[in-house]
């Protein structure tokens, strides 16, 4: 074990980091020290965003430019006071999963290596209804970020076109996640059957920049919808957290005025703290007024009486009623007879 530790008081807990000068981002040269102390400047916003969801763990035990695993269970050597929940998959495996309960569990993960975090859809409290509605916008190879802003604005009518406020981030990335904070009544399959009403809506509307095709090859050079990031038990990585990239990239929720302006890779574990001073908390409002999904409802009624079947799922899930075959486009014309 590493001589080198030094402990910290955090909401009340002492807990101890290793290696605190560890080098986590190459390009400025941020520590581990430096990760836990973006995180404490940014805390309020983070547990308004986080605080009481189940979390799965990014751990990059030599940095961003190391390699990597996600871990979903709680190891036996974590602290007694580390808040933990049982988690299950569609297929029953269970797994112990940390909350984020406070700034202390924040900085036992880090110290773990984590450099981000990756959230369950709901809390921990209340796992049967999926308390957030999230709408990932994937860029292809060749879309823009210019693309990306697009999509981001018309995802946004078309949510209030159905009277759905709703709340946006970048995600470290190349992408936009946007989410809204919904009524406490549904679970994540009828959440996620409204995220494919948005997506189809979207491609309808906006067929030569977004998509909402499961399969690659039908994407072309377009922002995929991804819809199945609403289905159970998927977690999506969560708002101020710091990517896996040499610029200590964080996922940074913006408000809509400063769409145009943004520039995701300038939002660092360097810089965020500031811009969230300058201009305050995009999300503080988010959780103010829980969104209805009775219009999306509506709409997903509309589109199974047109005939649609139900979207692709992920091939770990297991065949879902009304989907169609799991094999892509092109295979299945080579086996057509």
């Amino acid at each position: 074990m590493s001589k080198d530790v030094t402990t910290i008081e955090i909401a009340g807990r002492d807990v101890a980091i290793s290696n605190p000068s560890k080098v986590f981002f190459s390009q400025r040269g941020e520590t581990k020290m430096d990760l836990i102390e973006y995180y404490l400047s940014v805390e309020g916003p983070l547990l308004h965003a986080l605080g009481g969801r189940p979390t799965m763990l990014e751990r990059y035990p030599d940095g961003a430019s190391g390699k990597s695993f996600y871990q979903k269970r709680v190891p036996d050597h974590a602290p007694e006071w580390l808040e933990q929940t049982t988690v299950a998959t569609v297929n029953g495996t269970t797994s112990n999963a940390m909350v984020i309960a406070d700034m202390a569990h924040v900085a036992w993960a880090v110290n773990m290596g984590c450099l981000g975090f990756h959230t369950w859809p709901y809390c921990a409290e209340v796992p049967e209804f999926a308390d957030e509605l999230r709408i990932d916008l994937d860029p292809m190879p060749g879309v823009t970020f210019d693309q990306v802003r697009d999509s981001a604005a018309h995802t946004r009518a078309l949510l209030l076109d159905h009277g759905v406020e709703s709340f946006a981030k970048t995600t470290g990335s190349r992408g936009i996640h946007i989410y809204a904070r919904l009524e406490p009544r549904w679970d994540s399959y009828q959440v996620r059957s409204c995220a494919v009403a948005v997506a189809r809506e979207l491609e309808r509307r906006h067929g030569d920049l977004m998509t909402a095709a499961w399969w690659k090859e039908e994407r072309g050079s377009r922002v995929f919808v991804d819809y199945n990031q609403n289905a159970p038990h998927k977690t999506v990585f969560a708002a101020w957290s710091a990517r896996a990239r040499v610029g200590g990239q964080v996922s940074t929720p913006f408000h809509w005025d400063d769409l145009d302006s943004l520039d995701p890779n300038e939002l660092t574990v360097a810089s965020v703290a500031g811009y969230l001073a300058e201009r305050g908390d995009a999300w503080a409002e988010m959780g103010a007024q829980p969104q209805s999904l009775l219009s999306l409802f509506d709409q997903v009624a509309l589109d199974e009486a047109a005939g649609l079947m139900d979207a692709p799922w992920p091939p770990v899930y297991p065949k879902m009623p009304n989907e169609p075959p799991r094999v892509q486009p092109s295979r299945a014309k080579k086996e057509k007879p």
